[in-house]
């Protein structure tokens, strides 16, 4: 075979086919043509060298040539030697086509149906671009429907498969159905009928990759009317995240000129994401409630709502009327229906804003709507309208349909009947309908002894007047009136939360109605007394700035309060209650007193000792004071402590007293002293020093000072209150006064414990006349060790280590002996006045026993008047 390869490449450039293939073809052409006349140096092909591409020309001969060349090369004896002059190279080339095609038509028409139709259902892909509604006829509707088409060899599994079906569709290029009925299913549904669709003719590219966009117009006529409907509700609840939709139709296909028959096509489609319609938008841009029309009491709402309209729809909608439910206690409950709404005829067009008046009314509303919740205080139409004016959004629920045209089909009005539709209902913040809350006449009422903290008991209460300033809405023209209210409103002092007033219970209330002036709408005015309302206290620091702002600071303070107000009204459909509106406002406070502290003038009176111990005395006083504040209050239990030089000595404690401004007489004290539990040591020292120093004459002061236990229920007060300290002048003990202006007491001020004394020369002793400041207590002296002077010159000395009686009032001693310092001037002096008098002065330390309550203090007298006798 040496000499055809050298005469092919002799007559042209070498080729680019694989040399294994040159040397089969040279090889096949030599068996199957033999000839005596051709030799091995004869071309294989008869050609001019200038042409290259006659092979190509001859390879695209007709059939019938390809077959009349055939035929003359049949025609030579087997037996020759060598090829023919007449013979050449296209019948052979037609020979091989000739066979191939047989081949695959034998492939094709005998072996390969299953296979190809396994291809075109897994490689056919069809995504739906658009879906949407033209019109409305008489049996069904008429949509519009568009998609991309398109055969995707890879989705196929099997080799072989893909393969066949690639060669296949790329001979055959296009299909083309004829009209055709389609039956649509619903496989997650039951497999239920969803509608007979009629599908027009419609051609496609079926080559692998090739994508054809189709647009057609058809006719569905709806199936199950229930199966329809329970489509419809899983959509507008929003269960449906797909919808799956198997089409089942025997289509007339055809390619080209070649009729193909009749196909069974079974094809499933999914819907999910966008292209799913989704809940227009909508946008409320009238809202109108008035009484309503007629005799029949209730209310009537007007409706204008603009509506979103993004779908190609073209159609009329006929006038309907829909009952509008809301949501009752719970998801599983039956929704409860609070009035009617209709709307005229519509007009959609298409991708074009709709705008819909609605006309609605209210009769009355009915008991499950009021009625409370189980395990809850509040009803559903509480729920309703809480989260409609906090301006949450929430659901109302349209059931539909009602048409009053008789010419809306009739498969419209079952297929639409009992179909509930949820529309989301958008709330409005009502943050200004409530435009001043204030609080009048307030009196404040301290926490009772005996309460548990943190319970209400244990809090501070309030009794004011509260006013409440509503504006009404342009929207609501219709009458109303509010005769209860309650609220719990916090209370902050510098944007700071302070605490929370409590008013639970409902208080009667009485409203008036002000009319639009100037730039104001139309206000209602609600006011309500309230009682003992505990005020929360949160924010102990800041109560602490707050009480010491209101006692020391002499200006008025202001507190800003955010309530949640509750009101029952009175409307044309009834009596119902709208919980928790937003409140706001300003309460300024005045001062309780400032540097006016100082006028309280306490005098203090009617001394009794209740009790005794080794360290402690129970005294209990009757006081009088002033109060210079205008505030009033109701005190069950208060306790103070009693300091001097910042120690500790002993509590004075109230219990169910009144405080009214201005005076207040006869107030009931009971004191407890006690340095050494109060404050050890020190403490002993300083009261030791306290008493010596008072029963002396000195001038001293007691502090009084509110502490954390000053209301035991309610520590937060009592640390709030505990900076709050008054110095005063140590009141001299008499009784108070009455409430006529009388004065019982001694009008001399100062403690006078020794009015004077008698000394006996001969027998060197000495009487002293006491008084004693307690009104039933007798006191004894057990110790006495006394030094008289005169003028600074020691006279005598006194020691006296036997006890004695000293009761109540006035009394006179025992004759205590006397040592006189004989010799000294001061003795001299007290013998120069004999059967006279001269003052004394003394100095004496003193034990003093009340029960059994013991005490060693010093004194100190001036201007004794001592009476000299023999």
């Amino acid at each position: 075979m040496d000499t055809p390869n050298g005469t092919w490449g002799s007559t042209r450039a070498p080729s680019s086919r694989p040399a294994s293939q040159k040397s089969t073809r040279s090889t096949r052409s030599a068996k199957s043509v033999p000839s005596s006349r051709t030799t091995e140096e004869t071309p294989l092909l008869a050609r001019d060298n200038s042409e290259s591409g006659d092979e190509d020309a001859e390879h695209s001969d007709t059939h019938s040539q390809a077959a009349t060349s055939l035929l003359r090369s049949l025609g030579v004896s087997s037996s020759s030697r060598g090829p023919s002059k007449e013979r050449r190279w296209p019948s052979i080339v037609a020979l091989l086509v000739l066979c191939a095609a047989m081949i695959i038509i034998m492939l094709l028409g005998f072996f390969a149906p299953a296979a190809v139709e396994e291809y075109a259902t897994q490689a056919i892909d069809f995504k739906s671009t658009k879906l949407s509604l033209d019109s409305l006829t008489k049996k069904g509707l008429r949509m519009h429907i568009e998609g991309d088409f398109k055969m995707d060899a890879s989705r196929v599994k099997k080799k072989s498969v893909r393969g066949f079906g690639k060669f296949g569709t790329w001979i055959a290029r296009e299909v083309e159905s004829g009209p055709t009925d389609v039956d649509v299913y619903m496989p997650e549904y039951g497999n239920i009928l969803l509608g007979t669709v009629r599908v027009p003719g419609i051609k496609v590219n079926i080559r692998n990759g090739h994508t054809t966009h189709i647009s057609f117009f058809t006719d569905l006529e709806p199936g199950s009317f229930d199966g329809i409907r329970s489509i419809a509700n899983d959509w507008l609840d929003g269960r449906l995240g797909q919808i799956m939709v198997k089409g089942n139709a025997t289509v007339p296909l055809k390619s080209g000129i070649f009729r193909l028959g009749d196909k069974t096509i079974e094809q499933s489609l999914v819907f999910e994401g966008n292209d799913l319609p989704s809940f227009p938008r909508y946008n409320i841009t009238r809202l109108n409630l008035r009484e309503a029309d007629g005799e029949q009491k209730g209310m009537g709402a007007d409706v204008t709502v603009r509506v979103t309209n993004n779908y190609a729809v073209d159609l009329t909608v006929p006038p309907l009327g829909v009952d509008v439910l809301v949501d009752n206690c719970m998801p599983t409950d039956p929704y409860i229906k609070v009035g009617e709404a209709g709307t005229g005829p519509l007009h959609v067009e298409p991708r074009t804003d709709l705008q819909v008046n609605i006309t609605g009314s209210v009769r009355d509303l009915p008991d499950a709507l009021t009625a409370s919740c189980p395990n809850s205080a509040k009803s559903p139409l509480d729920m309703f309208l809480e989260n409609y004016i906090h301006g949450q959004d929430t659901t109302i629920y349209v059931n539909c349909c009602k048409f009053p045209d008789p010419k809306t089909p009739q498969w419209t009005r079952d297929l639409l009947h009992n179909i509930t539709v949820p529309v989301p209902f958008a709330g409005r913040n009502f943050g200004h309908l409530i435009k001043n809350f204030s609080l009048a006449d307030v009196h404040f009422q301290l926490p009772e002894f005996l309460a548990d903290p943190g319970t209400p008991e244990a809090q501070p209460k309030i009794s004011a007047i509260v006013k409440v300033l509503v504006g009404l809405p342009n929207q609501m023209n219709f009458p109303l009136k509010v005769d209860q209210v309650r609220a719990n409103a916090d209370v902050f002092y510098r944007k700071e939360k302070l605490g929370r007033l409590h008013v639970d219970k409902w208080q009667r209330a009485n409203s008036t109605k002000i009319d639009a002036h100037d730039d104001e709408g139309v206000e209602l005015l609600v006011e309500s007394i309230i009682k003992d309302a505990p005020l929360e206290i949160i924010n102990d620091d800041l109560f602490t700035e707050v009480v010491q702002a209101l006692i020391f600071g002499g200006k008025p303070i202001f507190l800003a309060i955010k309530a949640d107000v509750d009101i029952k009204i009175d409307t044309p459909m009834g009596k119902f209650a709208v919980r928790q509106i937003p409140a706001e406002g300003v309460v300024p406070v005045k001062p309780i007193g400032g540097r006016s502290f100082g006028s309280l003038s306490p005098k203090i009176g009617n001394l009794k000792i209740l009790d005794t111990d080794t360290t402690s005395l129970t005294l209990q006083a009757k006081v009088n004071f002033t109060n210079p504040t205008k505030y009033s209050a109701t005190v069950p239990y208060f306790n103070i402590n009693i300091l001097v030089n910042d120690t500790i000595l002993g509590q004075a404690i109230a219990t169910n007293i009144t405080v009214v401004p201005g005076n207040n007489t006869n107030v009931p004290i009971k004191a407890v002293y006690d340095p050494f539990t109060s404050s050890g040591k020190k403490g002993q020292a300083v009261g030791r020093e306290l008493l010596s120093q008072y029963i002396s004459g000195y001038n001293t002061t007691l502090t009084i000072a509110t502490h954390n236990g000053t209301i035991p229920s309610q520590p937060a007060l009592g640390f709030a209150l505990s900076g709050f300290k008054i110095e005063l002048p140590t009141p001299r003990l008499r009784s108070p006064k009455n409430p006529d202006g009388d004065d019982d007491g001694d009008e001399d001020d100062g403690p006078h414990f020794i009015k004077e004394t008698t000394m006996h020369l001969l027998t060197s002793t000495a009487i002293f006349t006491l008084s004693s400041p307690l009104t039933t207590t007798t006191l004894f002296i057990t110790y006495l060790n006394a030094t008289a002077y005169h003028e600074g010159n020691p006279a005598g000395k006194i020691l006296y280590e036997l006890p004695f009686a000293v009761p109540p009032g006035i009394s006179d001693t025992p004759r205590l002996p006397v040592d006189w310092s004989l010799g000294s001037v001061g003795y001299d002096a007290i013998r120069k006045a004999l059967g006279g008098q001269l003052k004394l002065s003394a100095m004496a330390e003193v034990g003093v026993r009340i029960g059994r309550w013991n005490q060693r203090i010093w004194f100190k007298g001036k201007a004794i008047g001592a009476n000299v006798r023999l």
